[in-house]
């Protein structure tokens, strides 16, 4: 061994003690065995003990821990057991052969751990892979010099500059410069997106070739990376409602086990006359391949490679349990503004009653400015292009799905759907109404203004459909989606409109967010397991009603990101597509290894009193189907 490995072999414990202690463990067992052959008895009694004690004394560890502190068996007990057994038949037979035989249990067992180890390794770095795209530190432009401080200490307001080339340290807007940025490794999008002043940039991007200086609109801890990070890191350890039942299982089979595993070490010199060497060496290779390891390894492994795979391509999956119910899906329902559409709507037309443009963009403007909604945000927008000035309103109250109130000047205004707005006027602009109703026809949303119980106008608003929509939705069918649904709040010309052109049938409109929980109620009745896909907040009680939910996560608000199972990071629709076939991979992936833990277990089973296979055979056999279950469920980590 060389100097370079010797001196490594510290830092090689602690990151892998796993597998040092089963090369160690070989390494031992190998030189029992040898000076075992060549007549050394005792020396061969130091070096074996030896090699149980450093290939098993993890699986002890865990193995007394469980059945001490939650008085329940599990399968590294087990295999201690059978390996103990077999040494202690040797000794009593002076068969020393049969101490060998445990020995290589232990090893085999130790080897098999490393392997899982390693394998859930290659998960875990794929998923921690995100932690490598914070930055620690940013550089801070205050009181007129550039600072160098931690991302932590960032403070909404600061204004952070990014040079070409840098990774961005956090969340921020864009005040100053153009430049493209990499954002594939949060957005999962190839092509690199340009940013420039206004826009929004995220935390782990990477800038191109141009110096950027960011405003910072919200605490470090809020970004969009972070968020993800601790999302996946709650991924981690949740276990999905199957890995649980497999759990319960495990400690019920068990108990199982052991109480055969006794019955067969008494029994069988009663009714067969075996010898009761043979009957405890049967019973020991029992317990060794009747226990449910492979069976364990059958589901985790395979869901957080599903869910790191998923990462990847910027689809984020709170936890396993999520990935097994996207592939489950049988219906979805789509919100419209934001979802199916970009929920960057424009102004296209403006008509005013008896009053002035002006006044009524003032009054639009002046209740709009202060709500999060997408309309409201393309009304200001264009008072703005129009340099309109308006007052600021008092008492701003919105009302989910129909409009918002509040008060100019101490008088009441109101902008909304035509029915809202006219139920608090006294009088109704007739004469508009035809081109209202024209408007909607053609999928444009027409939003309604009153100030001082009179009607200002109306302001015709159009969004533009998503581009991969329509593929989506024709996608979805072709993968077997019984039903897919609109759900909007807008009105039902408006909404049939676009329908038409994304190729679904069936249209709710004009809805409130209890309505919609109300739809994705019946769909549960009729298809049992529901999507629900929105990014509104108007749309979080249905996300949490639906049986998944899943947030468009650029254009998302905080609360449909939180109340959401699933995230699509860079607002790509066609990536829900490859989440439910993804999940059903998965599906795939743990029925087809549940199905092969199961029959090599039955398969040893028989072998054992059919073959008389010899205990490190069975023990071959029981641990490399556990190895091969877990290589099966790394199969996912592959798009």
């Amino acid at each position: 061994m060389s100097s370079l490995t010797v001196s490594r072999f510290p830092a090689l414990l602690k990151e892998h003690p796993d597998a040092v202690a089963a090369i160690v463990c070989g390494i031992l067992v190998f030189l029992g065995w040898i000076t075992l052959q060549s007549g050394w008895l005792g020396l061969a009694l130091l070096i074996l003990p030896a090699a149980y004690v450093i290939g098993g004394y993890e699986s002890a560890r865990e193995g007394l821990t469980t059945l001490f502190e939650e008085k329940e068996l599990d399968v590294d007990l087990l295999m201690i057991v059978a390996a103990l057994g077999a040494a202690a038949l040797g000794l009593w037979r002076r068969e020393y052969d049969f101490i060998v035989d445990g020995a290589i249990l232990i090893l085999i067992f130790a080897i098999s751990g490393a392997l899982e180890g390693y394998a859930m390794q290659r998960t875990e770095r794929s998923i921690r892979g995100l932690m490598s795209l914070t930055s620690d530190t940013a550089r801070v432009w205050r009181n007129g010099q550039e600072k160098e401080v931690a991302v932590a200490d960032l403070q909404i307001g600061d204004k952070v500059i990014v040079r070409p080339g840098e990774l961005v340290p956090t969340d921020g807007l864009v005040i100053e410069g153009f430049s493209s940025l990499n954002q594939a490794p949060i957005t999962g999008e190839s092509m690199p997106v340009e940013k420039t002043i206004g826009d929004e940039v995220f935390a782990g991007t990477i800038n191109g070739n141009g110096a950027l200086k960011l405003k910072i609109h919200q605490p470090p801890e809020s970004s969009l990376i972070q968020r993800v990070i601790r999302l996946v890191e709650q991924a981690q350890m949740e276990a999905p409602p199957s890995q649980q039942f497999i759990e319960r299982f495990e400690r019920s089979y068990a108990k199982v086990i052991v109480i055969v595993g006794i019955l067969l070490m008494i029994v069988p010199p009663f009714l067969w006359g075996w010898s009761w060497e043979t009957t405890i060496y049967r019973a020991l290779i029992f317990l060794v391949v009747a226990s449910p390891c492979a069976l364990m390894a059958a589901i985790m492994p395979t869901l957080l490679s599903g869910i790191a795979n998923g990462a990847r391509q910027g689809i984020l999956f709170k936890n396993g349990a999520q990935l097994e119910q996207i592939g489950r899906v049988r219906a979805i329902a789509f919100d419209k503004t934001g979802t199916l559409t970009t929920g960057n709507p424009e102004v296209v037309q403006i008509m005013a009653a008896s009053q002035s443009e002006q006044q009524l963009l003032q009054v639009a403007a002046s209740l709009e400015s202060l709500s999060e909604h997408p309309i409201g945000a393309a009304i200001v927008k264009f008072a703005q292009q129009q340099q309109i000035e308006w007052r600021s309103a008092t008492n701003v109250q919105a009302h989910a799905g129909q409009g918002i109130t509040g008060e100019i000047n101490g008088q009441l205004a109101i902008v909304g759907k035509a029915a809202f707005v006219c139920s608090q006027v006294n009088s109704w602009a007739n004469t508009l109404t035809a081109s209202a109703q024209h408007f909607e026809e053609t999928g444009k949303t027409v939003v309604w203004a009153a100030y001082a119980g009179k009607p200002l106008g109306m302001i015709a608003i159009s969004d533009t459909v998503r581009p991969e929509a329509a593929s989506t939705i024709r996608q979805l069918k072709q993968l077997g989606i019984g039903e897919i649904v609109m759900l909007t709040g807008d009105n039902e010309r408006t909404a049939r409109s676009i329908a038409r052109e994304l190729g679904i049938e069936q249209v709710y409109s004009e809805l409130l967010p209890e309505h919609k929980v109300d739809v994705v109620r019946s769909l549960q009745r009729q298809y049992h397991t529901v999507a629900m896909v929105g990014d509104g907040i108007n749309d979080a009680p249905a996300l949490a009603q639906a049986s998944v939910g899943i947030a468009m996560g650029t254009a998302g608000s905080d609360v449909a990101l939180e109340t959401a199972d699933i995230v699509l990071m860079a607002d790509r629709l066609e990536r829900l597509v490859n989440a439910i076939r993804l999940g059903r991979r998965s599906q795939q992936v743990v029925k087809q290894n549940i199905v092969f833990a199961l029959g090599f277990i039955v398969l040893l089973l028989i072998a054992n009193f059919v073959s008389q296979i010899t205990l490190p055979l069975g023990v071959v056999g029981h641990e490399g189907s556990t190895v091969l279950v877990t290589l099966s469920g790394l199969r996912l980590l592959k798009r």
